[in-house]
């Protein structure tokens, strides 16, 4: 059916970004996108460091590019290496950096303030930093730091925000480390630009032809007018009153 076809899509496609996080783990991996063409399976990896996922004359590529086509029944697939522009905007590069930070031994509040630093400095409209595991002790427990403006419903959420996720073990136990981030060129549904006139606001002045038309109607509705419809309306309640009282005889 089609909707099996849909699910074992999406799962190759999720095992295939978990292959490539677990091998470019070093090489800073941002995330990836496959694309289907004619000639066979485009795989776009988004990386800090492209050298390192390149390799050596392209040793890691090649060996990417096997295990893509044996493994994952990729038709002729070509893997393009593509760098981030600003690693600070993608989310998934920034919880790697928390993992890094808090195996080197680091307080999570601090790693989480500093990754919010190094977020908000690049333009970023809002971040949200969420630490969850046993982080104070025994007990497990979960932290959330934020700042700047970010959604968390609706369409918004869905469509702008970026989110990333990322493992770490210490000796307590599984931290679970994960960063949302609204990039700085979002333009939100609710956001409303009111555009200010340019120089001087005109007055409009009514033309001639509509002054006459506003004299004219003053003058057509006059005193002697107001007594001639009192007077008709006085006629009309005698020939009523006239009226009931033959009736009534």
């Amino acid at each position: 059916m089609i909707e099996k076809d849909f699910v074992k899509e999406g799962l190759k496609r999720t095992r295939i970004d978990e292959y490539l996080e677990e091998k470019l783990e070093r090489a800073g991996y941002g995330g990836m996108d496959i694309q289907v063409t004619p000639v066979g399976t485009m795989v776009i990896v988004y990386a800090e460091k492209p050298g390192m996922v390149i390799g050596r004359g392209g040793k890691t590529v090649r060996s990417i590019t096997k295990t893509l086509k044996n493994n994952f029944d990729l038709e002729n697939p070509q893997v393009e290496v593509k760098e981030v522009e600003i690693p600070e905007l993608n989310p998934r590069i920034m919880a790697h950096k928390v993992v890094a930070m808090l195996q080197r031994g680091m307080q999570f509040r601090r790693v989480a303030y500093s990754i919010i630093r190094r977020i908000m400095s690049a333009g970023a409209q809002g971040v949200e930093v969420t630490i969850s595991g046993k982080i104070r002790g025994s007990r497990s427990a979960c932290a959330k730091f934020n700042d700047g403006y970010i959604k968390k419903c609706g369409e918004p959420s869905i469509k702008h925000v970026k989110e990333g996720f990322a493992t770490v073990q210490l000796k307590p136990g599984v931290l679970g480390i994960y960063v949302r981030i609204m990039p700085p060129e979002v333009v939100l549904p609710d956001n409303i630009e009111i555009i200010e006139a340019d120089g001087e606001v005109e007055e409009i002045k009514p033309s001639p032809d509509s002054e006459e038309s506003v004299d004219t109607i003053k003058e057509e509705i006059t005193g002697e007018d107001i007594l001639e419809e009192l007077a008709d309306e006085s006629e009309i309640e005698e020939i009523t009153e006239e009226v009931i009282e033959t009736l009534e005889e």
